[in-house]
């Protein structure tokens, strides 16, 4: 669906515009030189240069995805370095994402030293599409481990804290997935004054506990009601935690696999706001492929049937991406289309501080704008 060269003069009309927030349906809006110069009633609209017509598809700000793992047949961890991050970014800008989150699952020091490192250089080097880095992991808990390695995952050490301290003044944004068990409410605090989006997850920690940490400086929760402490009739946990806390917004996994749409739809309903729910692909190397297999830590992960699972069955990331899920959140969870272009964009941007295109406004770079069918199948990023 691409549209030609962003060098030219072109004018989108005959869809619905959407600014992160809301639709404005009936407008025209045109770009010369690759950047937005008009936009208005199509009815008063004048045209500029070659005319395309959406047949009632979106133009909308590109995706942002907080949870990568790998892509283009490759793992972050497989052999972190600039181009790999380069590929990964490449895989996922072709499913519509403008911005990510390269992330590390739970490895060796050795391997989230390198993986800094990488992040780091190809930011410096503004590899399109980077935003910063997410590690998820080591410091979880066992107890809630799902694909991660438990041979890998260990307490936070003052070195630890230290080289995440450092890798916050190296990278734009610094996303940490940990949990109680293994990470103390005093390194939180640590972590979030300096600036590190501190997000909870595999965890089996206590609704109370959650809570308090919470406090101490985390504000966000790592893929709602996968690998965590659930929802109890007398012990709400983490999930709990999470649709209680309004400080607190949450990752959610939205493939009708990880979570049951009208559990999704019951979460979505019951949030204490202003916190939000925002779209996560997690991602795996089978992102943008045709690749049936790939190994995580030594171990063979297998794709079925839009599934991804390691031998004994348990899930290891999704195969999905975010028109997917897109679809899914409006067709089985219920959610307006609105509401689920707002959690694939608008609200991962603000959780890591990052500025969103906004199509509406003089300037913008057609480059980080997408077209999305109005059967929300597929997608593509205009420049």
């Amino acid at each position: 669906m691409t549209d030609g060269s962003t060098q030219e003069s072109v004018t989108f009309r005959n869809g619905r515009i959407f600014d992160g927030e809301r639709f404005h349906d009936h407008h025209a809006i045109s770009f010369v030189g690759g950047r937005q110069t008009g936009f208005g009633h199509k009815e008063a609209f004048v045209d500029q240069g070659r005319v395309v017509d959406l047949g009632g598809d979106i133009l909308s700000p590109g995706y942002v995805d907080l949870q990568v793992n790998g892509g283009d047949g490759i793992m972050l961890g497989d052999a972190p370095s600039v181009e790999t991050v380069r590929r990964i970014t490449k895989a996922h800008r072709s499913l519509g994402v403008t911005r990510i989150l390269p992330t590390l699952i739970t490895d060796t020091p050795e391997n989230t030293r390198a993986t800094i490192e990488a992040v780091a250089e190809a930011c410096r080097q503004k590899v399109l599409g980077v935003a910063g880095a997410h590690l998820e992991g080591p410091h979880l808990s066992v107890a809630r481990k799902g694909a991660h390695d438990a041979a890998l995952i260990r307490e936070m050490t003052d070195n630890d804290l230290t080289l995440l301290l450092d890798a916050a003044k190296a990278l734009p944004c610094l996303k940490v997935t940990l949990a109680p068990e293994n990470v103390t409410e005093a390194q939180v605090s640590r972590l979030s004054e300096a600036g590190i989006v501190v997000s909870l997850g595999h965890t089996d920690a206590s609704y109370e506990t959650c809570m308090r940490y919470f406090k101490a400086g985390a504000r966000c929760v790592t893929h709602l009601f996968n690998a965590m402490s659930q929802l109890g009739n007398r012990e709400p946990g983490l999930v709990g935690a999470a649709l209680d806390c309004g400080e607190a917004d949450a990752g959610i996994i939205v493939d009708a696999v990880h979570v049951h749409p009208k559990t999704a739809r019951a979460a979505w309903a019951a949030k204490t706001k202003p916190g939000s729910f925002y779209l996560v692909s997690d991602a795996m190397a089978v992102a943008g492929t045709n690749v049936q297999e790939f190994q995580l830590n030594g171990r063979v992960i297998c794709r079925d049937n839009g599934q991804l699972r390691l031998q004994d069955g348990t899930l290891a990331g999704a195969d999905l991406d975010l028109t997917t899920a897109i679809r899914v959140a409006v067709e089985q969870v219920g959610l307006s289309l609105e509401e689920a272009l707002q959690a694939a964009t608008v609200v991962p941007a603000q959780v890591i501080n990052t500025p969103l295109a906004n199509p509406v406004q003089p300037g913008c770079e057609m480059s980080e704008l997408i077209r999305i069918s109005r059967d929300l199948t597929s997608v593509d990023v205009l420049g």
